[in-house]
Order: structure tokens, then C-alpha cells, then sequence
């Protein structure tokens, strides 16, 4: 099966790097979805999305994912995130008190966390 190395990379730390098989991502033009040899793309990242990466092994790696950037070429998927969480390190009951917070941005950050969350399950 053909491969690609991919990286999920947010401002403060390396979520994951490794070899890849499939990603898709939510751009502000919709969804993507890449497989090797895609032909080069850039896109911007939507506020509050998921990225999920199927890895070389079959594993499947999910994240919420905050603003930011997909860079793809044939051999390699970059995602460039202002911040973002992978699905196993999210806290599910303080992402649902979150819902119902004033604050819009707490709110489609929690939102993405539980999509995350429930699509890792």
C-alpha cells in the first residue's frame, strides 16, 4: 500500500509524525481528504475541526484541531495548527461544561474535542 509521511504539528508541540496511508482535514473551503501522490495543496485550517490520520500500521489518530494550515505534497501531509489536542487526551466531561460557556471560541473548541473524542471512539 502506497505511504506518506505526515506530521500534525501544533505552535506549542508535536502531536504526532510518522508514516501515513490517510488524512483528512476540514479546510475553510470543506472537507479533504489526501492519500499519496495527491497533487500539491494549501489550505487553511477551520476553527473548532477534526484531522484524522490513518496510520501505515492501520491505527487510526484522531485530533481536535484550532485554526492554522494543511500543506500537502506528493510525499508528504503537514498540518500546522495553532493548537490542537489528539482525541486520547481529552478531558470529554469538561469539553461538554464547556458547551454552555459565554465565551464563542470555549465554545467550538468543545465542540471539536467532543467530535474528536466520539469519532476516536
Amino acid at each position: 500500500m502506497a505511504e506518506m509521511s505526515v506530521q500534525l504539528v501544533a505552535v506549542e508541540r508535536r502531536l504526532w509524525s510518522g508514516t501515513g496511508t490517510f488524512v483528512s482535514a476540514q479546510t475553510l473551503e470543506g472537507e479533504i481528504g489526501i492519500l499519496p501522490g495527491h497533487e500539491p495543496v494549501l489550505g487553511q485550517l477551520i476553527e473548532g475541526g477534526v484531522v484524522k490520520i490513518r496510520t501505515a500500521e492501520g491505527e487510526t489518530i484522531v485530533a481536535a484541531v484550532h485554526g492554522g494550515f494543511l500543506s500537502v505534497t506528493a510525499e508528504a501531509v503537514s498540518i500546522l495548527a495553532e493548537s490542537a489536542e489528539l482525541s486520547t487526551e481529552i478531558d470529554v466531561n469538561a469539553a461538554r461544561s464547556a458547551l454552555n460557556a459565554d465565551d464563542g471560541e470555549a465554545r467550538t473548541r468543545a465542540a471539536a474535542q467532543l467530535r474528536a473524542a466520539e469519532q476516536s471512539a
